[in-house]
């Protein structure tokens, strides 16, 4: 709630640094929009209003990345349409971004936020891989079947325990707002269920993306799968590490975006991975393969 308003921030395109240049009855016209925090901050202010900036920059070169597929119409359509697909979301996105703020933080919208930015993720790693052209070496993998399942997944729970974080964030600032900085270092024991059902799932997380490294290990020669797979088990094991680090180190302000951060990158990682093991199946004559045999 750094900045209560939407799309200005405080009233002004050009929000404030200091509290002087703030009317001196701000707390009265935002106070409730605030929640509380009447105390004006300028880092939580420009932390947001960043933000804001950094989602119009995204919606330009999305914009851009719209254009530039306009040719793929007479040669691949769903270069353009899912091109077009990601351009009406961001902007849907920017309007969730605002309601995310009208309401205050609501948990639902929160979650719907995240999750609708990593779909446009997805639709933009799409139409990148998809637009490519030239030569692409993918190896054979055998019980494709098999591994597609174990993919899918593990794709699906990791989407769950992300959704499952945001709840555990939004639980966070009922218990920063209730035990204040002062008790930081109780936090995390009063997150309550939501909390230890995130920090078991990634367990089952992790032994999902060991099984995977190994499946693909033994059903195929050293190749780009391989070493993607293995990338995104080392992703895994360091989001873990950031989560333990948060958990036992009284929440240090650097971890939590380093989590989030690494959780984006890793459904991403775990997407592409599936368009190169479908690679002739999704893009069909889009590439031509140059493949190993086992």
């Amino acid at each position: 709630m750094g900045c209560p308003d939407w799309p200005k921030c405080f009233g002004s395109w050009v929000p404030p640094t200091e509290v002087s240049q703030l009317p001196p009855n701000y707390a009265e016209i935002y106070g409730a929009k605030l929640k509380g925090e009447v105390v004006f901050n300028s880092t939580k202010t420009w932390i947001e209003y960043l933000n804001r900036l950094f989602g119009v920059f995204t919606g330009l070169l999305i914009f851009g990345t719209l254009l530039a597929s306009i040719p793929f119409l007479r040669s691949d359509k769903p270069v353009f349409y899912y091109s077009l697909a990601a351009f009406l979301l961001v902007g849907f996105q920017g309007w969730l971004g605002s309601k995310v703020v009208s309401t205050e933080l609501s948990p639902v919208m929160v979650t719907i936020h995240m999750v609708l930015a990593l779909v446009i993720v997805f639709l933009l790693l799409y139409v990148m891989a998809r637009s490519y052209k030239g030569h692409l070496e993918v190896e054979q993998v055998s019980r494709k079947s098999f591994l597609n399942n174990w993919l899918i997944v593990t794709f699906i729970l990791s989407m769950a325990q992300i959704v499952l974080g945001t709840q555990v964030r939004e639980a966070m600032d009922v218990v920063m707002k209730e035990l204040g900085d002062e008790q930081r270092g109780e936090w995390i024991e009063n997150l309550g269920l939501t909390f230890y059902v995130h920090r078991s799932f990634s367990i089952l997380i992790l032994g999902l993306h060991i099984g995977l490294v190994y499946w693909l290990k033994k059903n195929s020669h050293k190749g780009i799968l391989n070493q993607l797979t293995l990338a995104l088990l080392s992703l895994i094991v360091v989001e873990i590490v950031t989560g333990i680090v948060l958990a036992y180190f009284a929440v240090p302000a650097f971890a939590q975006p380093i989590h989030l951060t690494l959780a984006t990158i890793g459904v991403g990682l775990q997407f592409v991975i599936w368009l190169f093991l479908n690679s002739k199946r999704v893009f069909k004559n889009q590439f031509e393969l140059v493949t190993t045999t086992i």
